[in-house]
């Protein structure tokens, strides 16, 4: 139990420091991009450059973390205003031009950086969902819950490089596998460092071929 408790301390460490290194060289290096996509957002569509969102963070059986996402605004301003909280579908009529070329290669999640520096996620982890969802989740997926308790939510993850993003309860299902697969990754340094040394590169893969959505 005690090296269980110690693996789990040496990881949480690592993870953090790699979570640190990794969202400042990010932005350093994807600076140049910033004020393009910034300007790119504003000409095609009236709003905000940035979008925040509530999401669900690394929470406990007893307690739900909540915290504000931040991300490239890529659909057109309020455009849940007559729906409410809504999962993005094909070709859904509420995407910009510009937000489909950043889903596409995930440019829109740059921001979330931001919420790694704050500690509010990790560069790699379970996708952060909205609380909004959870009710229908809890009662449609069995342990949907539990896939974040103790883990940090990350920008990009098992689930994610996998499947891509959600759009119906069936592909939040799919993705449960994947989310308590990478939290048993986190017992051992050698398994979490191999694992995310795997879902790094499939991303970066996914940025490149534009598979996001």
């Amino acid at each position: 139990m005690l090296t269980t408790q110690n693996n789990l301390t040496t990881v949480d460490s690592s993870k953090r420091i790699f979570d640190l290194v990794g969202a400042l060289f990010g932005l350093l290096l994807l600076s140049p991009l910033l004020p393009l996509i910034a300007i790119a957002i504003k000409l095609e569509s009236p709003g905000t450059i940035f979008y925040k969102q509530l999401r669900v963070g690394k929470s406990t059986p007893d307690h739900m973390a909540l915290f504000e996402i931040i991300k490239f605004r890529t659909m057109y301003q309020d455009a849940e205003k007559a729906t409410g909280a809504v999962w993005a579908t094909e070709k859904d009529p509420r995407i910009t031009r510009v937000g489909l070329f950043l889903r596409k290669t995930r440019l829109d999640e740059i921001p979330q950086l931001i919420n790694v520096l704050k500690g509010q996620m990790s560069l790699i982890g379970p996708r952060p969902e909205r609380p909004s969802f959870y009710p229908k989740l809890e009662e449609a997926i069995p342990y949907f819950s539990d896939r974040t308790y103790g883990v940090m939510p990350g920008i990009t993850g098992l689930a994610q490089v996998n499947q891509g993003y959600d759009t119906s309860i069936e592909d939040v299902r799919r993705k449960v596998a994947f989310d308590h697969s990478y939290a048993l990754a986190l017992t051992s340094w050698r398994a979490w460092f191999a694992m995310d040394m795997i879902i790094l590169f499939k991303t970066i893969a996914v940025m490149v071929d534009g598979r996001g959505r």
